[in-house]
């Protein structure tokens, strides 16, 4: 009996390394689902004397998405996002992340700035706050500051598509 408990552990550890490479990590359930979104107060990118917090934008429905100048992965989701904020359908705000400020500045200047606004998270800690594996991440933060919704990685026009906008519809119904 003793001579199968290494393969029995060997075996349950399989499985277990089976079942984990067969899921997606883009969609990694969070903790802060339905539960309200980090507060935070942050100096906007484009003039760091003005602040931006989560009590600035309650009573309406709002993306947070989370970028950096530096990111790859931003960039295929960033012509999606001007797509979207000239549709004027809810704000998007940035969360400039681990970023310099003039490297972000440049880059939204190259590339188009979807933003209502972006602050600035220079050392990552709202970031932190609100889980973020890496970037890009997006989240839909209903009126009362819950968040409902938060997507690991590019959003696609199939995800604006299939689940942010049904849930605005539904946030605003």
């Amino acid at each position: 009996m003793k001579r199968f408990l290494p393969l029995g552990i060997f075996l349950v550890l399989a499985v277990f390394l089976a079942v984990g490479l067969g899921l997606n990590p883009r969609e990694v359930p969070s903790p802060l689902i339905d539960k309200a979104a980090p507060a935070f107060r942050l100096p906007q990118l484009q003039d760091p004397a003005q602040m931006l917090g989560t009590d600035d934008l309650k009573g309406r429905v709002w993306i947070l998405n989370v970028w950096a100048s530096w990111c790859v992965a931003c960039l295929d989701e960033h012509p999606i996002l001007v797509e979207f904020s000239r549709q004027n359908v809810l704000p998007i705000y940035g969360l400039n992340y681990k970023d310099k400020r003039e490297d972000a500045l440049a880059w939204l200047g190259k590339h188009g700035n979807p933003y209502t606004l972006s602050v600035q998270d220079p050392d990552g800690r709202v970031g932190i706050d609100y889980g973020v594996y890496g970037v890009p991440e997006t989240y839909v933060i209903d009126g009362k500051g819950v968040i409902r919704y938060k997507r690991i990685g590019p959003v696609t026009v199939q995800i604006l598509q299939e689940k942010i906008l049904p849930l605005v519809r539904q946030l605003r119904g």
